[in-house]
């Protein structure tokens, strides 16, 4: 059985390297897939160099999305909701083409999925002896350093099948967290309920906004909120978020409804909370910790 990695990219080769070396012992193989508009719709050039990643040469499969979904609402006028809709199907669309590179491998080969800067923690993963059919890695949320942790929070970002199992990545990423019992009739009709799921505990790390301040600014201004951010997040209110460890929303909560008074502080936490080659290599990422 082989191992299949797969995420989207956006100029984030920092953590696009931490990813490749922090996984490489455990997978065979990485997709990694940029498209040529931000999810804001700015058209924009290809950043992936694979020079950069000569390493993991043989590993990688880029793949290049050069359009738009067909679907998006051009007839928006600045409306919150539908630029958020729009956002939201250039991110599945480019999830989606993912799969369109799986033919190569067998149906009982596994996929994880995630965002880039969500990492599984696969060591203790026995992926020939796993009986369920959906994986899904909670995982510790961190921000702007790679020690800097948001207590109390657990994020459920990377989650894997097999191949025969896929229906889609965007299928994938919203199925639910959570094992449903077995009495649980809504499960047999339902494609993101389902009982025969395995949760990992302590299942790795999102390394949430290890970026700069303007290349944060950058992302706030493309993501899937990006009109809802568009005129909270300045340069002075996010140098002094990263400054103080807050962040300016509740993850609880919707995020969003941004709030302009409410903070939520940051942790600084051990560095040995984090993968093994951040520990082996902490020197190249001295800039990245507190």
């Amino acid at each position: 059985m082989k191992i299949i990695d797969t995420t989207t990219y956006y100029k984030e080769d920092l953590m696009l390297n931490l990813r490749f070396n922090i996984l490489d012992k455990y997978v065979d193989n990485f997709v990694v897939c940029e498209a040529k508009f931000s999810h804001s719709g700015q058209k924009k050039k290809l950043f992936f160099d694979i020079k950069n990643f000569e390493k993991f040469k043989k590993k990688i499969i880029y793949l290049v999305v050069e359009n738009e979904p067909e679907t998006i609402n051009h007839n928006h006028n600045n409306e919150t909701s539908v630029l958020r809709n729009n956002s939201i199907q250039r991110i599945n669309f480019q999830r989606d083409f993912i799969k369109q590179s799986l033919n190569i491998f067998s149906p009982d080969d596994f996929i994880l999925h995630s965002d880039n800067d969500e990492i599984p923690k696969l060591q203790n993963i026995n992926f020939d002896k796993l009986s369920n059919e959906i994986i899904i890695f909670c995982q510790k949320l961190f921000y702007y350093k790679l020690n800097l942790i948001l207590p109390n929070m657990n994020w459920y970002g990377t989650k894997g099948c097999r191949i025969k199992d896929l229906k889609s990545l965007s299928w994938l990423r919203n199925i639910k967290n959570k094992k449903y019992k077995f009495f649980r009739l809504d499960t047999f009709f339902s494609e993101t309920r389902y009982q025969n799921v395995k949760i990992v505990n302590d299942g790795g790390w999102h390394f949430s906004n290890l970026k700069n301040i303007e290349d944060l600014k950058e992302k706030y201004l493309n993501d899937e909120n990006h009109a809802e951010f568009s005129e909270q997040m300045t340069l002075q209110k996010i140098k002094s978020d990263v400054s103080n460890w807050t962040i300016g929303y509740d993850h609880n909560a919707d995020k969003r409804s941004l709030s302009k008074n409410k903070k939520v502080r940051l942790k600084k936490v051990d560095i040995n909370y984090l993968p093994d080659y951040i520990n082996e290599y902490k020197s190249k990422y001295n800039d990245w910790l507190v």
